[in-house]
């Protein structure tokens, strides 16, 4: 890697050429032989320790052999007397340790210099070069010499020790853990007497002189307690785990609530202690109100600083009240008239985030906000006017416009990013105000930026498309505009796709033709592939016969395009054309494939040896619409990420996994059962697993059903959470609640042995299914069967003797939605009537509890696990509703469709025809008996 120097010369380096020659590596080894000169240069060795550490920092790499020859040069300087000299060779010894060999052979140099006789100057670097040398287990034998060091009255010793035991711990937590007592002491510490020590070296504040000099310079008093912040930082990382010694030890340096009883002088110190607050009520709610009182009394500090992060603390917290957020927003007001502008850029990006969940808070802040719009720090004015665009009324939207558009050209992308999100939330909530902000859109549409500004302009576009209908053919208008002159190949491809769309449902569909038809002969071959597509969908969906005729001719000529794919694509539309189930299949088709339920197919397909003769069979797969599939792709709004801070996390939270990943999860825990290898493929298995017990209780147990062709295997996944106590011969008991032979119990495998440590372990029961071509419905009474043994603390093991215990759960229940039927996207008019002639049954219920039709709605849709259609599942009246559903029936059941005809009326409750299609009557009985069971 090329040197900063050498990558960014100034222009008289550039001038010189010495530059990238000076800052050479091998220069720099070559001309190390200066620490071996007689007599030493100081000022040489400090030039050119100074270059080393210079080429560390900018990322260049020594070699072990490199780093060894310089770490053991420089440690021959231990000898000189220059102080400043000897600062540099503890410098480069720390930064050189990490790759050098045999480091630890100048450690008794250190220890020389960490001796309390010796210069004061020196032992904070000795104790910091001293924790990057020394092995793990050699920190037991310099325990002394920290432990001193850590409560010494020199802030700058104490410091440099408690940030070295930082470092130390996680290699030698036991050993740092016994300095508990001396970071606590050094926390406390009422004042720091020196910064440098009373017998340091001559020359300014002890730099650069000799140590002939006894009594050094006067002591300088230190009002900064630094040592505070870095011994509050030890304390957090020896007893992070102990939420309750957090807890004191917060309320202890909180200083009661009023805030002056705080032994805490560091601001620093102080606003770390917020952040542990922070902390402990996100993961214990019961605190929040003792840390609120505490968090409240900081808000009276007389540091900003602090001031600020108890404001920002209490504006994060979760489900905050407007009560709790009068004292920090009346702090944060202050800061908009201080004439710091750091406090005013805070103030207004905290504002900014909170805007979004308490606008009317907020709201009082909106005299001193708009004062900023004008600000010079156009990052404050950024914030500033997008909180007034979160928390104005409509009346203010045309002035707030109009103020924005003056500094658009002055701001960076980022800021700009954050300001059309912000014009697009508005949209949404003033969709009267739509002409002047899609005025305010096309305008800045057409202003240089990158990409991710782009971007967010077209998205706020492609919302006012969607949902103000008024502004859909201006809208359109402009993005046909934009694509003439668009730089970036996904923004021209996705704005094509929305013409295909939108464009052949406009009033005038021929006069987007134009422009996508320029694309295919001015544009790369994406973009061309996607204007094909895009003129398919117009000749396909469009009512005019002549329209039809002109694009047959326009994708006649791309047949000659020199990209395969550009003349695949209009080979297949112009066949399409010429017949109608191709062009209901590939042209007006609104589903696609759930991607995770293809996947867990496709893996059960490669997994399963007796699939190999014959093709995958796809009928099985549901799908959903192409809205759902790009939600499930869609990344979160720039205004999300960007526009709100974003909250202190010290663990990142790992990602829930997929239905995909779930699912190949348990095909993995199946296969590995020998008993279950001639049961087959698995037909399905349910999406989330059903909670039996309470999640607080020691027993926790989960169930996931799998249905196979002929067999039905219950898995249970048992935890247990006492930590001294041992489970044997864990099983479960299952008992059908009716009398109908449909299932016959095969075995149970159970549990040997559960304890807290192996937990959670799987239990497996299996049943044959006694009519495979009916689908067997019911519930069972489960119950837990060990025999529990105390474990014993000294060893470990369990005791001899146990007692039998059992446990009770909740049901389990084997119904028609989720176990037998999921959801399944299509257009439910043309399978509706293709069904025609397919089994069918209709009948009528009396739902007399539902209050509402939407109640009926929510409820059906929960018992049949089918996939609403057309937003059906939201009544658009109160008396009369007909819900829609299409779902797909596991084990090559084929398609089913459910008609829910409604009516509701006031103390009768909604009275539902239920009118099922499906291709074999058994499902159209299994859908009638979910309902009405």
């Amino acid at each position: 890697m090329a040197s900063f120097a050498m990558a960014f010369p100034s222009k008289k380096e550039d001038e010189s050429g010495l530059s990238s020659y000076y800052n050479n590596k091998t220069t720099i080894i070559q001309e190390a032989r200066v620490f071996n000169d007689s007599p030493i240069s100081p000022r040489k060795c400090r030039a050119l320790i100074t270059r080393i550490v210079y080429l560390l920092y900018v990322g260049e790499t020594f070699g072990p052999q490199e780093a060894t020859t310089l770490f053991f040069g420089t440690t021959k300087l231990f000898q000189h007397k220059d102080s400043a000299l000897r600062q540099a060779v503890y410098l480069a010894i720390k930064e050189l340790a990490t790759t050098a060999e045999d480091v630890i052979m100048v450690t008794s140099s250190i220890m020389k210099d960490m001796q309390p006789n010796s210069e004061v100057i020196y032992r904070p670097n000795a104790i910091r070069a001293l924790c990057r040398i020394i092995d793990p287990s050699m920190a037991q034998g310099v325990e002394r010499f920290f432990k001193a060091a850590i409560v010494d009255r020199n802030p700058s010793i104490a410091s440099a020790a408690l940030v070295s035991a930082y470092h130390l711990f996680p290699h030698a937590k036991d050993v740092v853990k016994r300095w508990v007592n001396e970071a606590q002491e050094a926390v406390n510490a009422k004042s720091s007497s020196t910064f440098f020590g009373s017998s340091s070296g001559g020359g300014y504040l002890g730099f650069g002189g000799s140590s002939s000099q006894p009594n050094g310079p006067q002591a300088i008093t230190s009002s900064s307690y630094i040592a505070q912040y870095h011994g509050l930082g030890l304390l957090y990382l020896i007893r992070q785990q102990d939420r309750m010694a957090v807890t004191k030890m917060i309320q202890q340096l909180g200083g009661g609530k009023s805030g002056a009883g705080t032994t805490l002088k560091n601001p620093m110190a102080l606003c770390m202690l917020i952040r542990y607050a922070a902390k402990v009520m996100e993961e214990d709610p019961n605190v929040q109100r003792q840390m609120v009182d505490l968090l409240e009394s900081w808000l009276r500090h007389k540091s900003d600083m602090v001031n600020f992060e108890a404001a920002r603390v209490i504006c994060e917290m979760k489900n905050v009240t407007p009560a709790q957020l009068s004292k920090s927003i009346a702090v944060l007001q202050l800061f908009l008239s201080s004439p710091k502008p750091v406090l005013k850029f805070a103030a207004t990006r905290t504002l900014a985030a909170l805007a979004l969940t308490h606008p009317s808070s907020v709201a009082t802040c909106n005299v001193d906000l708009e004062s900023l719009i004008a600000d010079p720090n156009r990052s404050v004015a950024t914030y500033a006017i997008t909180t007034l665009l979160k928390t104005g009324n409509e009346a203010s939207v045309d002035r707030l416009i109009k103020q924005i558009t003056g500094f658009m050209t002055e701001i960076s992308d980022e800021f700009k990013v954050i300001i059309v999100d912000a014009i697009r939330s508005l949209c949404l909530k003033f969709p009267t105000k739509h002409v002047s902000m899609l005025s305010f859109l096309s305008g800045v549409l057409r202003d240089e930026g990158g990409y991710d500004f782009k971007r967010a302009v077209v998205e706020a576009m492609f919302d006012m498309i969607k949902f103000i209908g008024e502004c859909k053919e201006q809208a359109l208008s402009h993005l046909c505009e934009f694509i003439e002159d668009c730089e970036f190949t996904k923004l021209s491809v996705r704005i094509l796709h929305l013409l295909g769309v939108e464009g052949p449902k406009s009033p005038q569909p021929a006069k987007y033709i134009r422009f996508i038809y320029n694309r295919v002969v001015l544009e790369n071959a994406t973009v061309r592939a996607a204007a094909v597509t895009s003129l398919a969908k117009f000749g396909v969906n469009s009512p005019e016969p002549s329209l039809k005729r002109s694009i047959t001719v326009l994708l006649n000529r791309c047949l000659d395009d020199v990209d395969d794919e550009v003349r695949d694509r209009a080979a297949l539309f112009l066949k399409a054309f010429k017949e109608k189930p191709l062009a209901d299949t590939y042209v007006k088709e609104e589903s696609v494939f759930s991607l995770a339920a293809l996947e867990a197919k496709l893996v059960a397909y490669v997994k399963d040896p007796s699939t190999a003769g014959h093709a995958l069979d796809v009928s099985s797969v549901p799908k959903i619409s192409r809205a759902q599939a790009a939600q499930e792709a869609a990344r979160p709004s720039s205004l999300d990420t960007i526009g709100v801070p974003a909250p202190n996390k010290a663990v990142d939270t790992p990602a829930a996994p997929s239905a995909a990943e779930k699912q190949s999860a348990y095909l993995q825990q199946l296969s590995e059962v020998p008993e279950f290898g001639s049961y087959g493929p698995v037909v399905n298995s349910s999406l989330t697993p059903a909670q039996l017990t309470e999640s607080e209780t020691e027993y926790q147990v989960t169930c996931v059903k799998h249905v196979f062709k002929e067999h039905i295997v219950f898995q249970f996944n048992v935890s247990n959470t006492l930590p001294d106590t041992v489970l044997e011969q864990v099983s479960i008991i299952m008992q059908p609640q009716s009398d109908e032979n449909v299932l016959s119990e095969d075995f149970i495998i159970p549990l040997p042995a559960l304890t807290a440590a192996n937990s959670p372990g799987t239990i497996y029961v299996s049943f044959t299914r006694n009519s495979p071509d009916q689908f067997a419905l019911g519930s069972f009474q489960c119950t837990l069967k060990f025999i529990s043994k105390e474990l014993d603390p000294s060893t470990g093991e369990p005791e001899e003797e146990g007692y039998e215990d059992e446990y009770q759960l909740e049901e389990v229940e084997l119904s028609a939605g989720g176990d037998y039927i999921i959801p399944s996207y299509s257009t439910f008019g043309a399978e509706w009537d293709r069904l025609r002639s397919a089994p069918s049954a209709t009948e009528t219920f009396a739902l007399s509890t539902m209050e509402s039709l939407k109640a009926a709605c929510d409820s059906i849709i929960e018992v049949l696990h089918m996939e609403p259609l057309g937003g059906s599942e939201v009544p658009s009246s109160t008396s009369v509703h007909t819900l829609q559903l299409s779902g797909l029936v596991t084990g090559g059941g084929g398609k089913v469709l459910v008609r829910c005809r409604m009516t509701f009326s006031r103390g009768q409750g909604v009275t539902l025809e239920l009118g099922v299609r499906a291709e074999k009557q058994e499902v159209c009985d299994l859908v009638l008996a979910a309902v009405g069971g």
